[in-house]
Parts: structure tokens; sequence; C-alpha cells
């Protein structure tokens, strides 16, 4: 019975290089979520990975099913998006997260409808939805580069970003180094979120990001345990979705952001750090 939860890893190859990959792109995307809800900026990820498609669809239009052409494409349409919202709201007054609403629905039908039109030479389905097969070692390596260069990138802004997100105007005050950090941060959510969706799916990566961060609230108040307890939650994700593609048949992509979803719920219910069955009833209405 044991000999299930490896077994496919062992006799397949492309298993392997998708645990691999989604268990590289958990540890380097997890974090990131967890400054996002610390920023409150959860609903921005989601925004950002709609997105990506259209300069992904522009990609394989002009260069095919290549790695590069696809993720500078949605590298560029995920930095050019946020940076409209951010324009908008300077010059407006609108907040960034209804900028980032009002902008990712047309990014969306734009990259869909791109998308839908190359269907015939493009897996639409597999896109948008994640599939195993898509993680050959050109994309493996790419996934490995981007997860280790996030990881390094966040390590040498994190004390930065730390004070940005908790007292930006104390950080202003002593250094400038606040947008700088707030950019660079941004740029890493895109880079995670573009490298992710061969996989994991366009459609599907943002919930690899902001699950198991969302889920590691419940279980720590410290920053450095809850960048760890999400980093190893949607690890866990990964290989559970894996196996579970892999017997029932399915999609990659859900299955490992179900798994997610319910390390999520999982932790809502026992989690000690304001879990249902350690708080009380009556604090739940103070």
């Amino acid at each position: 019975m044991l000999a299930a939860l490896w077994q496919p890893f062992v006799e397949f190859a492309f298993m392997r290089r998708a645990l691999l990959g989604g268990a590289v792109l958990a540890l380097s995307a997890a974090p990131l979520g967890v400054f996002l809800i610390l920023r409150r900026m959860s609903l921005i990820g989601d925004a950002i990975a709609h997105g990506i498609l259209p300069g992904a669809a522009l990609g394989f239009w002009l260069f095919g099913l290549s790695l590069p052409a696809l993720t500078l494409g949605g590298l560029l349409a995920g930095l050019s998006m946020a940076g409209l919202a951010a324009w908008i709201t300077r010059r407006t007054g609108l907040h960034e997260d209804a900028s980032m609403a009002a902008i990712y629905p047309i990014s969306l039908a734009s990259g869909v409808l791109l998308l839908g039109l190359a269907s015939q030479q493009l897996d639409l389905l597999h896109l948008l939805f994640g599939s195993v097969l898509a993680v050959d070692q050109p994309t493996l390596n790419g996934m490995l580069t981007v997860s280790l260069g996030s990881l390094l990138g966040l390590a040498l802004i994190y004390r930065w970003l730390l004070l940005d997100s908790l007292d930006p105007l104390f950080l202003g005050s002593v250094s400038r180094f606040g947008p700088l950090a707030y950019g660079l941060f941004l740029t890493l959510v895109v880079l995670n979120l573009v490298i992710g969706f061969q996989a994991i799916g366009a459609l599907m990566v943002v919930g690899l990001m902001m699950l198991p961060a969302a889920a590691a609230r419940f279980w720590s108040r410290h920053l450095p345990s809850l960048l760890l307890i999400a980093a190893l939650t949607g690890v866990l994700s990964v290989w559970l979705g894996l196996l579970l593609s892999y017997y029932a048949n399915l999609p990659s992509g859900p299955c490992i952001i179900l798994l997610a979803g319910a390390c999520y719920g999982f932790s809502v219910i026992a989690g000690p750090v304001k879990g249902l069955l350690r708080t009380p009833t009556a604090a739940l209405y103070s």
C-alpha cells in the first residue's frame, strides 16, 4: 500500500521531472504568497496570473512552443499589467486592487481568445490547467533556475520587504530601497507564475502560491516559520496531487490545487492559531 506513494516516481521519468519541478516551484512560490498575504495583496497574485496569458499566447504565435518565448512573453505581459495598474492608481487615486480587478479580465479574455485561435496547434486544456507531460527537461531546467534565483532574490530583499510590508513610512525615513524591493518582489511573483504555468496551468499556478501561504497562517505567528510551513505544504500538495493525477487519470494542475485546498481546509479547522477547533465560539463574534 505504501509503495503506491512513490512507485509512479520510480517507474516514470516524466513523473520524477514533474515532482522535482513542482517541488522547487512550491519552495519558491509559497513564501512569496506569505508576503502577498502580509501586504494584503492576495488577489493581486491571481490577477497577475491571468494577466500573463496574452504574452504567453503571443510568444507561442511568434516562436512556437518555446519555453524562453513563453516565459519572456508572460513576464512582459505580467509586469506590464502590474505597471499599468500602478500608473492608473497614481494618476486617478483608484486603489491598486481595483485597478488590477479592472485590467485582468481584459488580459484573461485576450489570452484565452488568442490561445483558442491557436488551439489546433496547442493543447489549450493542458496550458490552462496543467499537465505533467509538459515538464520536459528544458522546462525543468527553467523551473530550477527560476526557483533558485527567486529564493536568492527573496533572501536579498527580505529585510527591506518585511519593513515595507509592516511600516513603509519608517522604511522610507531610513532607506530608499523600499520601492526597489517592492518592484523586485513583484518581478519574482511574475517569474514564478510564468515558469509554473506550463506544469500547473495558467489558471491554477496562483493556487500553489496562495493556498499554502494561507494555510500556514493557522500554524504560526512568526514569519520565518510561516515561510517554512508554506513551502513544505506546497511540496506536500505537489507530491499528493501528482499521485492523484496519475491514479485517477486527471489533469495535474487541478489535482495539485485540490490537495493544497485540502491542506488549507484542514488548517482552518485544526490550526492552533485561530483554527475553528482552537477558537471558542464566543470569540468568533467578539
